[in-house]
């Protein structure tokens, strides 16, 4: 008798690995429509920098080029002098050592004071909130209108500072708070303080809290005192806020106008104009946009440049 031998049963479709399957291919169609889609995401943003900072800058470059008085228009290209008046002005190079004390005194201090208060509130313990949040609220307020609140308060006849240093037998006369170039420059670096040091605080105490609790336990087990853990631990994991923080600070006390503009209106004897301020007295008072977009390009120049640096430290930094 003959047996058959018994027949494999029918194998199931074969099923290829999951590491293998390999997703579909985006058609030729898709993909052009992924395109139009991304540049209509992106076309707003191009549009609004083409118009409000690339059409400008390029208008200043021309103007800087020019003879272009503000009532007369473009009167031709007159390349050299525009950028030779500005440095030959008596007031050029004052305005500049100003500028450039101003802003170093301002980040020190602005700086210091941020961190100092972005450690006090770093934990969260009762009234921790109510401090960060009374500490940013003089951030909210605008510059121009903390510069006039604090032109009212530095009045030597009107305003309570004075009368209450009186009133306290603390002084004998009204204290003039702008009417010197040292008690000026106070003054206002007294104003940026309390207006800033909520935000760059704000900045900071995110830095802080991304740094893991982890790492002060183990240096706290190691036996490290306070000060090594802030200065081996906290300062090195918290460099890019403070790089942000001296960026952010660096780059507007260069800048600064309005504080200024409205406290002191760049006296007493023109002891407290900065660069900016020049370039308002250029194009607004002198009737001269010529020179003043060749002191705005030069004043570009230099941002670009001292950024340039400050990144290029951060970066050796980090590869230390």
């Amino acid at each position: 008798m003959q047996v058959k031998a018994a027949e494999p049963a029918a194998a199931g479709p074969r099923t290829r690995p999951e590491s293998r399957v390999r997703p579909p291919r985006a058609t030729a169609p898709r993909r052009h429509s992924r395109t139009i889609q991304g540049l209509g995401y992106a076309a707003p943003t191009a549009v609004f920098v083409a118009v409000f900072f690339l059409l400008p800058l390029l208008l200043v470059g021309q103007m800087s080029l020019s003879d272009w008085p503000l009532l007369a228009g473009d009167r031709g290209g007159n390349a050299p002098e525009n950028f030779t008046d500005v440095t030959d002005s008596p007031l050029f190079w004052p305005a500049v050592r100003f500028t450039l004390l101003y802003t170093v005194l301002v980040t020190v201090v602005l700086l210091g004071l941020a961190l100092l208060l972005a450690l006090l509130v770093q934990e969260s313990r009762p009234g921790a909130g109510f401090f960060r949040t009374v500490y940013f609220l003089p951030g909210a307020l605008g510059l121009a209108s903390a510069s006039l609140l604090f032109w009212g308060l530095y009045s030597p006849t009107t305003g309570p500072l004075g009368r209450t240093l009186e009133e306290l037998g603390l002084v004998d006369d009204p204290v003039s708070f702008l009417g010197t170039p040292t008690s000026a420059l106070l003054s206002t670096v007294f104003l940026v303080v309390w207006k800033f040091a909520g935000f760059y605080m704000l900045i900071l105490l995110v830095g802080l809290q991304r740094i893991p609790h982890e790492v002060y336990e183990a240096a706290r087990m190691d036996g490290a005192s306070r000060g090594q853990i802030f200065r081996r631990i906290t300062l090195p994991l918290l460099r890019p806020s403070l790089a942000l923080s001296l960026l952010l600070c660096v780059t507007g006390s260069l800048l600064a106008f309005d504080q200024f503009f409205v406290l002191t209106k760049g006296g007493p004897d023109n002891s407290t104009v900065t660069v900016v301020q020049l370039v308002y007295r250029e194009a607004f008072q002198r009737l001269n946009l010529g020179t003043a977009a060749a002191l705005s390009i030069l004043v570009l120049a230099a941002l670009l440049l001292l950024n340039a640096v400050q990144f290029r430290g951060l970066r050796r930094a980090d590869a230390s």
